[in-house]
């Protein structure tokens, strides 16, 4: 579209000069991003895509649907546009990606070739000479090619066309070269002859770790993220990625880490190369263990953190922020972060467990200060026996002016069996402008 018509449709539009070069440093630099948090096999697709190998790494985010998420967010979060497909293929993942209006989609295993049948040929990444020429002769979608005998497209176009097709359903493998950067340390093995034996794998999987400790002991550097690429005879490759809550430089963790996985390979034929990179490498600091005078020594626990986050569980600690509205009051850091000065302040006693949000129940209470005498939550009628109360909490108006004010009254109460719970009132119980007066179920105590 010519710059004059688009200013035309949009008033104030702001133009920038083109700069493909500083576009396509951004995007290796995003590449990179995806290489360390998503997967271990990311590439650069075309002036405007990625494209990861996610098999093997998902159950990390804790499966595709929120892997997939996840990366849509983050875009979002930094405000890109993005649209995120999952496919049993490369080709068919470039073009759902594109052609999909929708900002997230997965496309079923074995349901490739019906996802992309009716989407135009322009997706097959053909070069826009034979994508014209096709056009010329009729051909539309996906499927329209797909169903016209070979050997014609053959004579007249080369076997381009017919790679593309068998790609993009997954009849032929189409190998994705992995981004790198000039600092990765990575060390391989050639065979001679395929291995496939578990006892072989791993014999040689410990000589790679030793190899790289050495490399990164070299550069200073202790690994986060090392990712073991398994190449096979039939032109296949399978990926395990290991994780660490710290950098280390430790033989026998890594080894260890990397055994426990190695009973997910599958050799199928035989294994002709074995590739190990510290996809995530970080300088490594020497760290005293002993903190008292007695030298008690301090319980190193990110040995289980590893081992669960391998697991593709989460593992992190709770910590205190600065504010009085129960929810805003605690964040999730890593389970190795360092301590956070922040205390929890208050003396009115907290619930061993706060409901991620509040219910909204019934009550039968005195305005505006005293407590119900009995409440209704879930379909449970509650008769309350004892109770403690109000303690008001003021809207921060700092982080949003509605809250200006905003107060809830708390009120610990316990019922006729004795369970305690930590209730709510919208409001001061006489000016609406403080709140609704609806009353909330927040937490339970022990």
């Amino acid at each position: 579209m010519p710059a004059a018509k688009a200013q035309a449709l949009f008033r104030g539009l702001m133009l920038v000069d083109a700069d493909p070069a500083a576009d396509a440093r951004r995007l290796d630099m995003i590449a990179l991003w995806a290489l360390e948090y998503y997967s271990p096999i990311v590439a650069v697709d075309g002036i405007d895509g990625l494209v990861l190998d996610t098999e093997g790494a998902d159950h990390l985010q804790g499966g595709e649907l929120p892997m997939v998420t996840k990366i849509f967010n983050s875009f979002h979060a930094k405000k890109l546009t993005a649209r995120v497909a999952v496919a049993d293929t490369w080709g068919a993942a470039h073009a759902c990606a594109r052609a999909i209006k929708r900002e997230t989609v997965i496309i079923p295993t074995g349901k490739t070739f019906r996802a992309v049948e009716r989407l135009p040929i322009s997706l097959l990444r053909l070069p826009e000479k034979t994508v014209a020429d096709l056009r010329v002769l009729g051909f539309q979608t996906i499927g329209e090619l797909a169903n016209t005998p070979r050997a014609p497209l053959a004579l007249r176009f080369g076997p381009e066309v017919g790679r593309r097709l068998d790609q993009i359903r997954g009849l032929i493998a189409e190998p994705i070269d992995p981004i790198r950067t000039a600092e990765t340390v990575q060390v391989s093995r050639n065979f001679q002859e395929p291995i496939g034996a578990a006892e072989t794998i791993n014999k040689y999987v410990g000589r790679l770790v030793v190899q790289l400790v050495a490399e990164l002991e070299k550069r200073g550097l202790g690994v986060r993220r090392a990712d073991l690429f398994v190449e096979k005879v039939d032109n296949t490759r399978q990926v395990i990625r290991a994780g660490t809550a710290k950098p280390v430089r430790d033989v026998a963790w890594l080894t260890k880490l990397f055994r426990d996985r190695t009973e997910k390979i599958e050799p199928g034929f035989g294994i002709e190369r074995l590739v190990l990179v510290a996809a995530a490498a970080e300088p490594l600091v020497e760290e005293q263990r002993i903190s008292s005078l007695v030298e008690e020594e301090v319980t190193d626990v990110t040995p289980l953190i590893d081992i669960f986050g391998n697991r593709g569980q989460r593992v992190y600690r709770l910590a205190p922020v600065a504010s009085d509205v129960p929810e805003r009051s605690v964040q999730r850091v890593s389970a190795v972060a360092e301590a956070i000065e922040e205390t929890w302040v208050g003396h009115w006693r907290r619930p061993v467990r706060l409901l991620p949000h509040p219910e909204v129940i019934d009550a039968i209470a005195l305005m505006p200060d005293h407590p119900p005498r009995s409440v209704t939550w879930r379909g449970n009628r509650h008769k309350v026996v004892r109770a403690d109360g109000p303690e008001r909490i003021f809207g921060e108006w700092w982080r949003r002016p509605a809250e200006l004010e905003a107060v809830r009254d708390y009120f610990m109460i316990e019922n006729e069996h004795g369970e305690r719970f930590w209730i709510y009132r919208a409001g001061d119980g006489v000016d609406p402008e403080t709140g609704s007066h609806k009353w909330f179920m927040h937490g339970i105590f022990a």
